[in-house]
């Protein structure tokens, strides 16, 4: 439980490293999936001669982050966010936790890609997103 629970702080540390380079919050978040995405890679790149444990700690980070964002569309029923956001939110990272423990179970590197791709393509909408407020 412990090493769950310090995983999940080094997932929030992540924030506050980033949060230093940054104010917007969905620049931030950007930052922390495209941080995500460069483990991945790496694991990828690697595959063949990764440490035992390198595959689990860069899903759990993986997983960490997107843990967050679950919460957050959890909790925040009353907040801004059009309930269809974060319906989409919560249904993404039931896939992204399906999928990793899927990896884990039995690892392919090839499966690897559509957690890449969800995190590009949720960075870019996150970065456009912080660019139009802004220049708002």
């Amino acid at each position: 439980m412990s090493d769950n629970n310090d995983t999940h702080s080094k997932a929030a540390g992540a924030y506050d490293d980033a949060q230093q380079n940054t104010s917007d919050q969905r620049e931030l978040e950007a930052r922390i999936l495209l941080k995500s995405n460069r483990m991945i890679q790496q694991l990828t790149t690697m595959w063949d001669t990764r440490p035992d444990e390198l595959l689990e700690e860069t899903l759990k980070y993986n997983r960490n982050i997107w843990m967050l964002f679950y919460d957050t569309a959890m909790e925040k029923k009353e907040n801004a966010q059009p309930d269809a956001l974060r319906k989409n939110i919560i249904n993404l990272a039931n896939f992204i936790f399906k999928r990793e423990m899927d990896i884990l179970a039995n690892p392919d590197k090839g499966k690897l890609d559509i957690l890449l791709s969800i995190n590009n393509e949720i960075a870019a909408g996150l970065n456009e997103s912080a660019s139009n407020s802004a220049a708002g």
